[in-house]
């Protein structure tokens, strides 16, 4: 059985034990990594969240912890006092592997079942048996030093933002539904009957009010909900480090956000960020990379060929043109050997996913030219793609050709991913980038209308303002992100605070005035009182996390996450509510057919 404390107080945590400790009687309280019983000594490697130590037991120290020792197994929780000494082997892997402690006493705090899952950073169970299991996936180091790291930088941003004269602010978890975006996870009123709160996508109207009440410089770290569907890098709860800032423009915003990632970076990883950041508009971002968060640590950028097949015989390249729409290529410089024909064949059914309908591929590869297109390249066409991307020998060239939307698309997720088969990106090698100059509005085609790329608060550049009516597709926006190695870690725009033009955006999105007093009367109503130019910028904490600590799961840098299809493994959520509490809600459940899994 177990034993109490009694008294007992830990004297310092397994891992932080070095030479300079010998001598001293120390008492460690942690977990039982492993147990080797070698007859006349039993050696126990003790666990905790700063690692691990290795104790001896031996009758010669202390018969009674010895019998105890014989009596433990992994995961038994205990407490152990004894003397440091120096390590006869000595175990260069371990920050104390030059260190080992005799026991003179040992204390079983909590004994264990064998545990579902190894404890232990190689084991392989499946990521579904982890979750279930989360409290003792938890256990491994590698899962602690994410968690840990996660500590840090908040930690880091929390020094930062003090020093430099921002306010930390809550803002409300019960806020009112909102109708652009994501969808909203609703919660009914029970007080005040058929009535909903929404959780909150943002804390965005809430910190350009702060701003209009004067705190003039405002930060949160704080949670966020959006009901959309999942991906390896997203989480229906997500956390922010969310600012604003008053009397600023985008310069201003963006100087001092790169200052925090400057000081983030070097606190916690070690990493000096070079500033300024680099900066590219959305228009070049798309021409060259095919996206708006490109990563920048190797090539393959997109290039035009429409002229050079302005006049063809082949009916995909002109019935693209013929359509407006575009033909553009990568270069896959240096690597033609690498791809085979079923290779291509396999990039070709990847890049259908992004709806494109097909690949035509030239390889340059000793001194020959192969090509499924060869039959309509003349020899001027053939100069003029080798002139187009520098081609040398051993380059493999990959074309699309569709709707603009669909080749940027496609061939931004294809260089992305053929980086990835060629194992050439150091994911240590941290590559930010300012994407500024977005469009203001994005064209819906299933609804019918123009949506705000970031959301219906983010300013018209001063000199696209009358483009607002008139020619909202070629309106600019205040917004800039800010990518770090494909990832867009943080996102944000100079706001509208003026309620004219507040309104002349909500006209421009479709609104009526009606609609727009109803969603926004409140907000709409407090810059009538006097409101400062501001803007700001949200940076998504986990995603951050996870390129900092080098994994590709944004599961593995959140304490207690969901699955991709929104579900807690461990508690079982989301879960039926009983029928008492459907009726202080006044809710009518409508029995649906279960969907097929």
């Amino acid at each position: 059985m177990g034993e109490a404390l009694s008294g007992l107080k830990r004297t310092h945590y397994s891992g932080e034990l070095r030479e300079a400790h010998i001598g001293q009687t120390v008492t460690l309280m942690g977990w039982v990594q492993k147990r080797r019983n070698l007859g006349s000594l039993i050696f126990v490697d003790l666990r905790d969240r700063s690692g691990i130590c290795q104790i001896v037991f031996d009758t010669a120290v202390s018969e009674e912890a010895f019998e105890k020792a014989n009596g433990i197994r992994s995961e038994y929780v205990i407490a152990i006092t004894g003397e440091v000494r120096k390590r006869e082997s000595v175990n260069n892997n371990l920050p104390t592997g030059q260190v080992e402690i005799f026991a003179s006493a040992l204390k079983i705090l909590c004994e264990a079942d064998v545990p579902p899952i190894h404890i232990d950073d190689n084991d392989e169970a499946n990521e579904r048996l982890r979750l279930k299991y989360r409290y003792l996936d938890l256990r491994k180091p590698k899962m602690q030093n994410y968690l840990l790291t996660r500590h840090k930088i908040a930690a880091s941003a929390r020094r930062f933002f003090d020093a430099n004269g921002f306010v930390d602010v809550e803002t409300p978890m019960l806020t009112k539904p909102t109708p652009e975006g994501a969808r909203d996870y609703l919660v009914p009123s029970r007080v005040n009957l058929n009535k909903f709160y929404a959780l909150p996508q943002s804390p965005q109207l809430f910190k350009q009010l702060l701003m209009v009440s004067g705190f003039d410089r405002y930060y949160q770290i704080t949670k966020c909900f959006r009901d959309e569907d999942l991906r390896a890098d997203r989480q229906p709860e997500f956390t922010q480090i969310d600012v604003e800032m008053s009397f600023v423009d985008e310069e201003d915003v963006r100087a001092i956000n790169e200052r925090l990632l400057q000081t983030i970076f070097s606190e916690v990883a070690g990493v000096e960020v070079t500033l300024p950041l680099p900066k590219l508009s959305y228009n070049e971002a798309m021409e060259r990379y095919g996206s708006d968060k490109p990563d920048v640590r190797f090539g393959f950028e997109l290039k035009k060929m429409n002229a050079i097949f302005e006049t063809t015989d082949f009916k995909v390249f002109s019935d693209a043109l013929a359509s407006k729409g575009d033909i553009r290529g990568i270069n896959i410089n240096g690597y033609a050997e690498k791809f085979s024909r079923k290779d291509i064949t396999k990039l070709e059914e990847f890049i259908k996913s992004y709806g494109a309908k097909g690949l035509a591929w030239i390889k340059f590869h000793n001194g020959e030219m192969q090509s499924s297109i060869a039959k309509f390249l003349d020899e001027a066409k053939i100069e003029a793609i080798k002139a187009l991307f520098d081609v040398n020998d051993g380059d493999l060239i990959l074309i699309v050709a569709d709707k603009p939307n669909v080749v940027f698309d496609s061939l931004g997720a294809l260089r992305n991913e053929i980086a990835k088969q060629l194992e050439i990106l150091d994911p240590k090698d941290y590559r930010f980038l300012w994407v500024t100059d977005f469009p203001l509005f994005e064209y819906d085609e299933e609804e019918n209308r123009y949506m705000a790329k970031h959301h219906p608060f983010t300013s018209p550049k001063d000199e696209d303002v009358d483009l607002l009516e008139s020619d909202p597709a070629n309106c600019r926006a205040k917004a800039y992100d800010i990518v770090l190695n494909g990832y867009e870690i943080g996102g944000g725009s100079i706001r509208i605070h003026n309620s004219a033009v507040q309104e002349r955006m909500f006209k421009a999105l479709g609104f009526t005035e009606e609609e727009a007093k109803e969603k926004f009367g409140f907000f709409i109503d407090a810059f009538k009182f006097g409101a400062p130019p501001h803007g700001g910028i949200a940076f998504g904490l986990d995603r951050l996390v996870m390129l900092m600590t080098g994994t590709d799961n944004i599961r593995d840098v959140i304490a207690f996450p969901k699955t991709q299809d929104a579900k807690c493994l461990m508690t079982n959520a989301p879960s039926v509510a009983e029928q008492k509490q459907l009726n202080e809600l006044y809710l009518q459940l409508t029995p649906v057919e279960k969907a097929k899994e």
